[in-house]
């Protein structure tokens, strides 16, 4: 039967969680739920296809169980499965990374026994002609912001920097992806479709929260930094 859904809109398997993740950037997971370790069964053994699933930032800590779409953000990103160790009780440690953005419209908690999610695939509105020098000063004070924030939040010269040729539409996620913004932060810098204007937010929160480090000699914890193992499930 032909899909009748319309262009660039499909499924995915959703993973609710208290953090935002940004295109590019690796997130390591610890799965111990039932549910989350068959999704990983199924991503592994390629029963999902491209080894893809949704990631979705949950609202507030009050939700504790994602049941419809007022639970969670409405922009989530895909994540891919690089890599998975299975544990010998059967829990297991993921490594993934954020690929494409979308906007979820729907969520099933019957197809399957984790939920799956209606989404729109959500791309960036196209840079202007002309805007490459515009584009290269933005980059490069956001870089300035990174490097001063870095500098005061690690104790060595240990962080990553892009490459020098990383676009612009893909700069601020990967600054952004190892410093630890508050979770309306980076769920603004996901939602953001202006590329430009992304990299002068990157480039502003950055600039902050080194400002907060020089004052405070400290980083403050993001609402996201809970340990789940030892409260009910959040997903």
């Amino acid at each position: 039967m032909p899909d009748s859904r319309p262009e660039g809109v499909t499924t995915l398997p959703l993973f609710p969680l208290q953090t935002v993740l940004l295109p590019g950037a690796h997130l390591p997971l610890h799965i111990f739920e039932p549910r989350y370790r068959q999704l990983t069964v199924d991503l592994v053994n390629e029963t999902l296809p491209d080894r893809l699933f949704g990631v979705v930032a949950i609202k507030t800590a009050l939700v504790r169980e994602v049941e419809e779409l007022d639970h969670v953000q409405p922009v989530g990103c895909a994540a891919v499965l690089r890599q998975a160790k299975q544990l010998p009780d059967g829990r297991f440690d993921l490594v993934t990374t954020g690929d494409r953005r979308f906007r979820l419209l729907d969520i099933d908690a019957r197809a399957a026994p984790y939920l799956v999610g209606t989404v729109e695939w959500v791309d960036d509105h196209p840079l202007p002609d002309g805007s490459a020098d515009a584009a290269a000063r933005l980059g490069d004070l956001a870089r300035a912001s990174h490097h001063r924030y870095c500098a005061s939040a690690w104790e060595r010269d240990g962080w990553n920097i892009p490459d020098p040729e990383t676009r612009a539409e893909e700069l601020a996620y990967l600054l952004a992806a190892d410093c630890l913004l508050p979770v309306a932060d980076r769920q603004a810098l996901l939602e953001e479709r202006n590329p430009l204007r992304r990299l002068r937010t990157v480039c502003q929160l950055l600039a902050r929260e080194a400002g907060f480090l020089s004052e405070l000699r400290a980083v403050p914890a993001p609402f996201t930094e809970v340990d789940t193992e030892s409260k009910p499930s959040l997903n």
